[in-house]
């Protein structure tokens, strides 16, 4: 420890940055002073006693209230992942109090192939781990992780992730390609036929995720890379509930879906892949960790080994 990080062990307390937070959050003296049921005064005093810690102003005051600044977002967030760091640890002693061996937190996508499996392979080598999944978009998932919340993040590597200014503090290892498949019930006679073309399939009937998803834009290309317009769904959802339940009701429809979703779907039976040329990419999926020096805890370690092998064994099957 340098002698200005001792300096702040020694000059600042947990409540200081529960002041932080509070005050990034509320935005006024006010707001923060009534959220943790303190004066105004008591407020601009441990402000004062934090800013003069660091030597540097933090937040900026006006009529209006008080605003972040650039140095202070910095200071915040450290503040904000200290406090979920501080609870993560108080609930991980509750639980092993309660015979739990190990918790860990992980965010993934709502339909995913491989974080089931890994799931198990983990409680097998760690029977007493508990998992909490939390589920979500990769981007808002890894906000999360950098926030102290989560111990991983098992998505995919997105163009929104690689042009973010979080990427540089993530570890990341790509662990699964991933590609955009077709799916339709096992009673259409589509799924025997050998590779048709994506343009022998532009008057099917479709259910598609919104516009503004990577395998709707994905879907898209692929019919204009084979000079004909994309076909408009005649069912639009993102519920891989909804969707499955569609398939297997109507054997007319097809649909398009990620590799990870189409590996489920199959699994669940009633469904096939439809086999479509050309071979279409989308953004490989990876497990993302915080890029720090600290030794990571032992379940993080074993679920991301079941993670590499669980995405080993799908790479070499590449789902038929």
């Amino acid at each position: 420890m340098d002698a200005k990080t001792d300096h702040l062990v020694r000059k600042l307390r947990l409540r200081h940055l529960d002041l932080l937070v509070a005050l990034a959050e509320a935005a006024t003296m006010r707001g923060a002073a009534a959220r943790l049921h303190l004066s105004q005064p008591a407020i601009s005093k441990m402000l004062g006693e934090i800013e003069g810690s660091f030597g540097a102003r933090l937040f900026e005051r006006s009529h209006q209230g008080v605003q972040v600044n650039a140095l202070g977002a910095t200071v915040v967030y450290r503040a904000r992942a200290a406090l979920n760091e501080l609870a993560r640890a108080t609930q991980d002693v509750d639980a092993m109090h309660n015979g739990v061996a190990a918790v860990l937190r992980l965010g993934a996508p709502s339909v995913t192939a491989t974080v089931p499996a890994a799931i198990v392979r983990l409680r097998e080598r760690m029977p007493g781990a508990a998992v909490h999944v939390r589920e979500g978009r990769v981007y808002e998932l890894i906000q999360r992780l950098l926030e102290g919340e989560l111990d991983c993040v098992f998505g995919a590597i997105t163009p929104e992730l690689l042009s973010s200014q979080m990427l540089p503090r993530l570890r990341s290892e790509l662990l699964l390609d991933d590609t955009l498949c077709v799916m339709t019930s096992a009673a259409n006679r589509m799924a025997a036929r050998r590779a048709m073309r994506w343009a022998d399939l532009r008057d099917a009937p479709w259910v598609l995720p919104p516009r503004e998803t990577l395998v709707r834009q994905a879907f898209m290309t692929a019919f204009l890379n084979d000079g004909v317009t994309p076909p408009e769904p005649v069912v639009e959802a993102m519920s891989s509930v909804t969707v499955g339940a569609v398939l297997r009701l109507d054997p007319t429809l097809l649909c398009a879906v990620r590799l990870e979703q189409a590996v489920d779907e199959a699994a669940r039976g009633g469904v096939r892949r439809v086999n479509v040329a050309p071979a279409v990419s989308l953004p490989s999926f990876g497990l993302f960790t915080r890029s720090e020096t600290l030794e990571p805890p032992t379940v993080l370690k074993a679920f991301a080994d079941a993670v590499r092998q669980v995405g080993a064994t799908l790479a070499s099957q590449r789902f038929r």
